[in-house]
């Protein structure tokens, strides 16, 4: 029987992850972005591989779960197969609690993750004592602990993905004709172009801004605090992230919010007073019209598919994200969430 024909259009996190589990399954497959791997919003400091909280269950949330418990198995095949280290570490992740009545919802939370963490993922208070020496400044003496959260170098992770790739003979070109059926992860221009083309807004790019500083925390957890990301990677640094910038006259221009991310950081975490920065970034990510990520069958062109909008939780979803799609094309079972649907969307 003849292996499908695939191209998947997009070489950011979800083209490339739904890229590795077709080739995995058989198919054979074509990876197309002209501008290379990583370039766009897969190409940042930042990783963060966090849950929603535990609490008002839904799909989406059911489907990051599942997503974010498949991640350790994932990226491991990965690893593998390509020899290129993703930088992949549930480490979990440390939250302030800023006042009683915080306190008091960070612990009915807890039997909330008991319950929909299947067991699998600890959702605690604890005191800032326990958390270790890489923990937050807390007004209260608590965090909150979790152990789902899990950590990704951006670059190292799509690095990582085209070594095992290449390894089973897939390269990515910067151009090729279609072949077979097509798949559209093309990120925020690809929802702008989608946009025009049916008349109306599917959604948008949102910039964001972030930096690194040369800090080997080791495999601690990260920190989430007033909106702010500050992850340990498992190369020495510490990433910190983002920005969201709905309106931007360069894509990929740096200014003063990067410098106002960083004294945030270091004021929520004075041990990295004297880090040195080691690298900023700025890049603009897709976010759908229903905010969650657009998957599924291209409404009037047959035989092509859409994967986009994984706003700021690409990373983490990436996984399933590219197991139902390729359970769509492949085999045109279609387990996509209601939320998740191109029509979400339009």
């Amino acid at each position: 029987m003849a292996m499908p024909e695939i191209t998947v259009r997009g070489a950011g996190i979800f083209g490339l992850s739904i890229a590795w589990v077709l080739t995995q399954r058989g198919a054979r497959v074509q990876v197309v972005d002209p501008c290379g791997a990583g370039a766009g919003s897969s190409g940042g400091l930042v990783g963060a591989l966090a849950p929603h909280v535990p609490e008002n269950w839904n799909d989406k949330k059911a489907f990051q779960l599942e997503s974010l418990l498949m991640a350790e198995a994932f990226w491991a095949d990965v690893l593998s197969v390509g020899g290129v280290d993703p930088g992949y570490g549930r480490t979990g992740r440390l939250q302030p609690i800023a006042d009683d009545q915080a306190l008091a919802l960070a612990r009915a939370r807890c039997d909330g993750a008991r319950d929909l963490w299947q067991g699998r993922a600890v959702w605690e208070v604890i005191s800032v004592e326990d958390a270790g020496v890489f923990a937050p400044l807390s007004p209260w003496g608590f965090v909150i602990r979790d152990t789902l959260t899990g950590r990704m170098h951006p670059r190292q992770a799509c690095a990582a993905l085209v070594a095992a790739l290449r390894a089973r003979g897939v390269v990515v070109a910067s151009d090729a004709p279609d072949r077979g059926a097509v798949i559209w992860a093309t990120g925020w221009r690809g929802l702008l172009g989608l946009s025009e083309e049916i008349g109306k807004s599917v959604g948008a790019g949102i910039k964001g801004q972030s930096a690194a500083l040369g800090y080997d925390a080791g495999p601690v957890p990260q920190v989430f605090v007033d909106g702010l990301h500050i992850i340990p990677h498992a190369n020495g640094t510490v990433a910190i992230g983002s920005t969201s910038e709905r309106e931007f006259d360069s894509p990929d221009g740096l200014d003063a919010q990067c410098d106002d991310l960083i004294a945030r950081a270091v004021a929520a975490m004075p041990i990295l007073a004297d880090a040195p920065v080691v690298d900023r970034w700025a890049g603009v990510r897709p976010r759908a019209r229903s905010r969650a990520p657009m998957l599924g069958a291209w409404p009037g062109r047959e035989g092509h598919f859409i994967a986009n909008g994984g706003f700021k939780i690409g990373f983490g979803m990436a996984p399933k994200v590219a197991d139902v799609m390729a359970d769509l094309v492949l085999d045109g079972r279609d387990s996509i969430p209601d939320g998740f649907r191109v029509e979400a969307s339009m």
